[in-house]
């Protein structure tokens, strides 16, 4: 058990929530605005952790805070503080943990892919009218954006990226990925994949430290970034230049920043499944044995 004294994990929490508050504010003044960012928003759209969970502060599993009794919930208090209930939250979190833990696992044990180039964005809008960011106009006309799809075919592993095609995308695909197929297909150049691991760390929470956390969802954010300006989507007044996928420089460009964000993820996801088996090492709690009447 880790013992972090009042003015240390004090400062701690408070660095968290002033580093959050540069993603969380602008994003709650849009919204009060009325206003759609699709870059700026959609990890707070897309995803299911909400800001005010976001800037909440854990320091995770097997850790006490001195000067902390009555932290609030998933937390025990102890003679000093308080420590978040590990072995309650896994008891009740095991199965989830487990097949987070197999996830990370076998992406991680993959070699980096990097010859997708980002056309599952293009994917999503190929042969429709009905577009997710209707508000920003397409960098080439429809027909193009048909044109560059059906030629170089698509090679998207990713099924929460696959799902969100069109109709008329999805056989075009190499891969069919399902939710059942998951651990197969996943692999760690995957800019989705590597997205993913904010989700992977908040569903952990409080049992990961929110330090941990935060890091993922800054590699994310600069994952959908990149993301959408390999996408035909025009975002060059937002201050997104494009990278130009439909053309040899541009796709040497998208592979190179995937090169990077793989090497950013690497650390992260080694981090997350390190936590995973920490956690999974908890014993089991054992269940009460009911006396029998005879």
């Amino acid at each position: 058990m880790e013992i972090l004294g009042t003015g240390e994990w004090r400062a701690r929490a408070d660095a968290h929530r002033r580093r959050v508050e540069a993603w969380i504010g602008p994003h709650l003044e849009r919204r009060r605005r009325g206003e759609k960012h699709p870059v700026e928003d959609f990890l707070f759209t897309y995803y299911s952790h909400r800001p005010n969970r976001l800037q909440q502060w854990h320091p995770g599993a097997f850790v006490e805070l001195v000067g902390a009794r009555g932290h609030g919930r998933d937390y025990l208090d102890t003679e000093r503080g308080a420590t978040v209930d590990a072995a309650g939250l896994v008891e009740r979190r095991r199965a989830s943990i487990e097949w987070t833990a197999a996830l990370l696992a076998r992406t991680a044990s993959r070699p980096a892919q990097f010859g997708c180039f980002g056309l599952h964005e293009w994917a999503m809008v190929y042969r429709t009218a009905e577009v997710r960011h209707a508000a920003w106009p397409m960098r080439l006309p429809a027909d193009e954006i048909a044109a560059i799809v059906e030629a170089r075919g698509v090679r998207c592993s990713h099924f929460d990226a696959f799902r969100f095609f069109t109709e008329a995308a999805r056989p075009l695909n190499v891969l069919q990925p399902t939710r059942e197929t998951q651990h197969e297909l996943e692999q760690p150049g995957c800019l989705h994949a590597n997205m993913d691991l904010y989700k992977w760390a908040y569903k952990l929470s409080p049992l990961v430290p929110s330090e941990l956390v935060a890091d993922c969802f800054e590699l994310a954010r600069d994952i959908r970034a990149v993301d959408m300006r390999a996408s035909p989507y025009d975002l060059a007044d937002l201050g997104y230049p494009p990278v130009r996928i439909e053309t040899a420089e541009g796709r040497a460009e998208y592979a190179a920043l995937q090169r990077d964000f793989a090497r950013r993820a690497e650390p992260l996801r080694r981090r997350l499944l390190a936590a995973c088996e920490g956690l999974l090492a908890v014993p089991v709690q054992p269940v009460p044995v009911q006396p029998v009447e005879v």
